[in-house]
């Protein structure tokens, strides 16, 4: 069962305006003053040049207040995927910025960018992406050793504990259920305490069980721990979770629910094109 929300915020400003503020969001300790976590300012992303050129996106415009949920849905070929990885700074943009927090990430060098995504952008996957070889406590802990950081035990704790894994810090990924590997990938996105966590289809590997449990400890992560989660999902189940749902189409903003349900969701997306 799905956690009560408060007062639905708005978190998307249209295409080419400046995006508004959020002044219910929760205060938590992160990067900067901005009130978003992370926001995209007229980005546009074009894959190869010339005639062959493919624009993914079309100078979008969108900011995450933080402590939100957001959810990112459309048609396949529809930009989303590249909307993710520009906001987790993993493409860079043809054109427009991207900020997390305070920080203007475009003009970053590559090193800079893997360390920010390495301190302040917390990443969960479809695949799961653990090491087998590692227990579930050095698998979340991981980040934190690759920054050579000192690892909080108490909120280690804590986040194997919100994840409902508390018990299980010693095993390894082979001896947990799909479900469980994907909590454990919850549990190491929270751990560097980043400004925002993203979600590439968190669900697609799950059966329906295990699909209510991560997406209830994503709605908990944001309203009992102050966090900013950015969802990619095909699944308006999983997308009725969230706070707000951004729908995209051949690359441009098309619209926006609040307070989703499943069956709202269902009916925007037949607008779209067939998934």
């Amino acid at each position: 069962m799905k956690s009560t929300r408060g007062p639905s915020r708005r978190r998307v400003a249209q295409a080419g305006a400046a995006p508004t503020g959020s002044p219910d969001a929760p205060a938590i300790s992160t990067f900067g003053t901005s009130p978003y976590a992370v926001r995209l300012d007229s980005v546009s992303k074009e894959y190869g040049s010339g005639k062959n050129a493919v624009r993914a996106l079309d100078a979008v415009t969108a900011g995450f207040p933080r402590g939100t949920f957001t959810a990112v849905m459309g048609p396949s070929g529809s930009g989303k995927s590249t909307f993710l990885n520009c906001a987790a700074g993993l493409d860079r943009p043809t054109s427009g910025q991207v900020v997390l927090g305070d920080t203007e990430l475009s003009s970053r060098s590559e090193a800079e960018l893997t360390e920010l995504r390495r301190d302040r952008i917390g990443f969960i996957f479809q695949a799961y992406n653990l090491l087998g070889a590692l227990t579930v406590e050095e698998n979340v802990t991981l980040p934190l050793r690759l920054a050579d950081r000192k690892t909080d035990q108490a909120f280690l704790q804590e986040a194997l504990t919100a994840v409902g894994l508390g018990e299980y810090a010693q095993r390894r990924p082979s001896e947990l259920s799909g479900g469980q590997q994907q909590r454990v990938a919850v549990a190491r996105a929270l751990i560097t305490h980043p400004d925002v966590v993203v979600a590439d289809e968190p669900t697609g590997a799950l059966d329906t069980r295990s699909s209510k449990q991560v997406l209830g400890l994503l709605r908990h992560v944001v309203d009992n721990m102050g966090q900013t989660v950015l969802m990619v999902t095909h699944d308006p189940v999983a997308a009725s979770y969230a706070d707000s749902v951004v729908f995209l189409a051949d690359g441009r903003l098309a619209g926006e629910l609040t307070r989703p349900t499943p069956e709202q969701v269902a009916s925007r997306m037949t607008h779209l094109g067939e998934w």
